[in-house]
């Protein structure tokens, strides 16, 4: 048995399927640049190796939450244009001016510790004016703007800054037609138009996540931010499927089965017994659990691939592990169980967990523990290109 196969469980993590993405999303935002959104640990597929193949793909920024997360980029030898927005008071500004980061800036309080930090550093910062143009969130108020912008152009001509990008967030661009788009566009070319008649110019003006970058292109400007769509994940159940968007997930989950056993009719099943045999059957355990970020509320419904039929998590997901009713099926101890992937071999994929769950497949992905090795295919550029982005 090889060391894959002898993994309890494994995430498997295909870049020729992010490289793919990454080009459909490109062609899909024709003339606007790509940020590949890293954050979280790469959605859970490992921030690291999914930047290096983003960028061998076209990508010609990389996006993170938090300075923490990009700095551990620039550590890792990435080098070009990254951004990060999530910041707090006290933050790592000097850190990541000195490596060269572009930071996100909503509100005065931020601006002033980024210029601090930028005379502490001695050079410059690269900063983001972030519109809160209607998602509530991070972000300046239009009525705060023209004091934002005001008190960073005059840092901008005393050399403690550049103000390299304009940029706000959708609220609600996974949902054609929702009101809410319209008028978030409208806010934020206000704002941008008015920063620019007083003087920015910006690099990049951006706007589009990734359900704008698959049905907004009036919202492409400068650059698109893909987060999830470059993971082969629809943003959205009303947009398509991943297939339907062109996308291919690059995430699959599986497990070896530790065990099989016969168990008679009305045999109580995990934690509270919400699930008891209905006939004489065979039970299969599944050695991961919520530790490993498999959801507890798909319990009883969860979907998993287990000897080429879909079985459901059978009572309470543990901590550590699960049970699955085999119907009297017999697979041998080790043999695969695959809870989800890009659905090619009828195994369940990360949308209907989400479903099963009550949640998205955003977090389906992310939740993936630690405990969960990343095992990484077809890293090197694909042949047909010779590495070189399409």
């Amino acid at each position: 048995m090889n060391e894959t196969a002898s993994l309890r469980a494994r995430a498997e993590i295909d870049l020729a399927a992010l490289r793919a993405n990454v080009r459909a999303l490109r062609e899909r935002a024709a003339g606007a640049q790509l940020m590949a959104v890293v954050k979280s640990d790469g959605y859970g597929h490992g921030a690291v190796p999914c930047a290096r193949a983003a960028r061998a793909a076209g990508a010609t920024w990389l996006g993170t939450a938090t300075p923490h997360e990009a700095l551990a980029l620039r550590a890792a030898g990435l080098d070009g244009r990254i951004m990060c927005w999530l910041w707090t008071p006290g933050g790592p500004w000097r850190e990541a001016i000195e490596a060269d980061i572009d930071v996100s800036v909503g509100g005065l309080w931020a601006l002033r510790e980024a210029v601090a930090a930028a005379e502490a550093a001695g050079r410059p910062a690269r900063v983001q004016l972030k519109a809160d143009t209607g998602l509530g969130r991070g972000g300046c108020q239009p009525a705060d703007w023209p004091e934002l912008v005001t008190e960073a152009l005059a840092a901008e001509r005393a050399g403690r800054l550049k103000v390299t990008g304009l940029w706000s967030h959708f609220a609600c661009a996974d949902e054609p037609g929702h009101p809410s788009i319209a008028a978030q566009l409208a806010v934020y070319r206000d704002m941008v138009a008015y920063a620019e008649k007083e003087g920015v110019e910006p690099e990049v003006r951006h706007l589009a996540n990734s359900p704008a970058t698959l049905t907004i292109p009036e919202a492409h400007f400068d650059l698109v931010r893909t987060g999830i769509a470059m993971y082969g994940i629809s943003p959205a159940p009303e947009l398509g499927t991943s297939a339907e968007l062109g996308l291919r997930p690059v995430m699959t989950l599986a497990a070896a089965v530790a065990l099989v056993k016969d168990a008679p009719a009305g045999h109580g099943v995990s934690y509270g017994h919400h699930y008891t045999t209905p006939a004489d059957t065979t039970l299969g355990l599944i050695p991961v659990g919520y530790a490993d970020g498999i959801p507890r509320h798909a319990s009883g419904s969860g979907p998993v691939l287990v000897g080429g039929k879909v079985r459901r998590v059978a009572g309470r997901v543990a901590m550590d592990q699960f049970v699955v009713d085999l119907d009297g099926d017999r697979p041998e101890a080790g043999a695969e169980a695959v809870l989800f992937g890009p659905g090619d071999r009828g195994e369940p994929t990360a949308q209907d967990w989400a479903e099963a769950a009550g949640t998205i497949a955003y977090e389906i992905v992310t939740r993936i523990g630690g405990r969960v090795p990343r095992v990484y295919v077809n890293e090197a550029a694909d042949e047909a290109t010779g590495g070189v982005p399409r």
